[in-house]
């Protein structure tokens, strides 16, 4: 792709989020060109229509996840330490904005490979966390994972906000509790 449709591409990619974040999936295609500042032929030329744009906005999304866990994960640090980073990370991600505005639309070959991937990633990372005792052991993988969806995919996640603080506190294992002696 030549450098000047590539940067097109780019600035059409991020005047859609901004749009798509302002009035949500049915932002007109000619108001995301306006946004960009491109005519609408270019932004065709690019994404045939809006389903073509919201899929490459998810799949953009779930691509940058997936190569942040692979870095973080190859690393030094405990898995508790990856967990939590990948967690801040991706609560700072488009991730609620892109489920939303593809919940109607047929998967792509590309979006469901880096969903798969980024699950086997992070099912790494939680065995390894259970086999150091840094990760509770009482919760299933399926429900970690369920956890860490429900937290990055809503709307409003930020890295420390107090919902992502309370998840992840309640993925470290717990002391035992003591019975009340009277």
């Amino acid at each position: 792709m030549r450098a000047d449709a590539r940067r097109n591409r780019e600035r059409i990619v991020a005047a859609a989020l901004e749009r798509f974040a302002a009035c949500g999936p049915a932002a007109s295609m000619e108001d995301i060109a306006r946004s960009a500042g491109l005519g609408v032929g270019t932004l065709y030329r690019h994404f045939p229509d809006r389903r073509a744009l919201a899929g490459e906005i998810a799949a953009d999304a779930a691509a940058e996840l997936v190569e942040f866990v692979r870095g973080a994960a190859g690393g030094g640090a405990s898995a508790w330490e990856v967990l939590r980073d990948i967690t801040h990370h991706a609560a700072g991600l488009p991730l609620a904005l892109a489920k939303k505005i593809t919940e109607e639309l047929p998967s792509s070959d590309r979006l469901e490979a880096l969903a798969a991937e980024s699950d086997a990633l992070l099912t790494q990372v939680i065995g390894r966390g259970r086999a150091e005792g840094s990760i509770r052991a009482d919760l299933t993988t399926a429900d970690i994972l369920a956890l860490f969806s429900v937290v990055a995919c809503r709307p409003g996640a930020t890295p420390g906000d107090p919902v992502t603080t309370v998840m992840l506190d309640g993925l470290r294992p717990q002391p035992p509790h003591r019975a009340d002696v009277g």
